[in-house]
């Protein structure tokens, strides 16, 4: 494996301790009193992913339950963690299904809502050669896209330490004034925000308002995790390191930035850091469903056990390493939520 690459962001330097010391202190005031180690908020839905084909040539789709938010909760829920969600699926079999499955992984659903009018989303994932997915989804609308601002309650979400969200519960109104409630509890109770924007485009209006939606969660994030073609889309930059600098002059808060670069691994951008990690490649990958999400529950792993105000670079290489080698595996899985991988079998690779 090639070494790990360590060097200093000179292009953009920005002091970090005046902008989070009142979060720190809500942070460090209320930890100790936390339920959950991690709550996340947004999409639940089945992903139909491709699965052979019948005697007559038909493709074959296996139901998988997924949604970003709750893949990030079952990898966490994997390596020890107590997590919760807020969500909300149809009142029928494929919530139900989904609803099971959380409770299966150790996710809490006390906060997972059954729309009785409106009908659990759905998602077919093609599969295109090297592992690539491109997606149709069955939404408009669907039942992830009715949770209210009154659904949403100070009490489960002060109750973690770390709030998790993306942007398909911004897509449209409602969700997505649940979503800015929800922001704004965790930002006054000092709580660590992570944001993976995860665009799907084909589920917004116009890649303008989304853009507009991401801009926002990044005015409120502490981590931030975006793969390599979001933050070339977001900032127009090809070179990351410009997109970083970007990112941090108009957003100089964001303590620890994340970013995923498929086959070419990760990079963690801390304060006047970069650290760097080559990807494991997996000579049996199926799919890429879900390694993202593998990969951001690693590293809120991380954070959950070091914190987030005294990272070093040894620290970083070894959060990146466990993460990359995770989502290494997901990708020899058909779908993710399900199937997330151990402890013992992610250091069966990293080490």
């Amino acid at each position: 494996m090639e070494e790990m690459k360590d060097v200093s962001v000179g292009l953009c330097r920005f002091p970090h301790s005046h902008i989070i010391i009142f979060r720190k202190f809500k942070y460090e005031e209320n930890k100790m009193e936390k339920k959950y180690d991690v709550i996340a908020l947004g999409e639940l839905l089945i992903d139909f992913t491709e699965n052979g084909a019948s005697g007559q040539g038909n493709p074959l789709f296996e139901a998988n339950p997924g949604g970003a938010p709750c893949n990030v909760l079952a990898m966490l829920e994997k390596l020890g963690h107590k997590t919760t969600f807020i969500g909300k699926v149809g009142a029928d079999f494929f919530g139900e299904q989904l609803r099971d499955a959380l409770l299966e992984v150790g996710i809490n659903t006390d906060y997972l809502y059954m729309d009785k009018d409106v009908h659990t989303t759905l998602a077919l994932v093609h599969t295109m050669p090297g592992g690539d997915r491109d997606f149709s989804f069955y939404r408009k609308p669907g039942a992830d896209m009715m949770l209210s601002e009154e659904e949403v309650t100070e009490e489960a979400i002060i109750n973690a330490k770390i709030f998790h969200f993306g942007t398909l519960s911004m897509t449209h109104d409602g969700v997505r004034n649940a979503t800015k409630k929800a922001l704004n509890i965790a930002k006054e109770n000092g709580i660590i925000i992570s944001f993976d924007p995860n665009i799907r485009e084909p589920l917004w209006d116009s890649m303008e308002i989304a853009r507009e939606q991401v801009l926002y969660g990044l005015g409120f994030c502490d981590i931030l995790k975006i793969s390599d073609n979001e933050i070339q889309w977001l900032t127009g930059k090809e070179d990351f390191d410009e997109g970083i600098c970007w990112i941090k002059e108009r957003y100089p808060d964001i303590t620890l930035i994340l970013l995923s670069m498929g086959k070419d691994g990760s990079r963690a951008y801390y304060k006047d850091m970069k650290v760097e990690v080559p990807a494991f490649i997996q000579e049996k990958t199926i799919e890429t469903t879900g390694a993202g999400d593998t990969f951001c529950g690693c590293m809120l792993h991380g954070i959950c056990e070091h914190g987030l105000d005294n990272l070093n670079s040894i620290q970083l290489k070894d959060m990146l390493t466990f993460a990359n080698a995770a989502a290494s595996v997901i990708t020899t899985r058909k779908g993710a939520l399900r199937v997330m991988p151990s402890r013992e079998e992610v250091e069966n690779i990293s080490v």
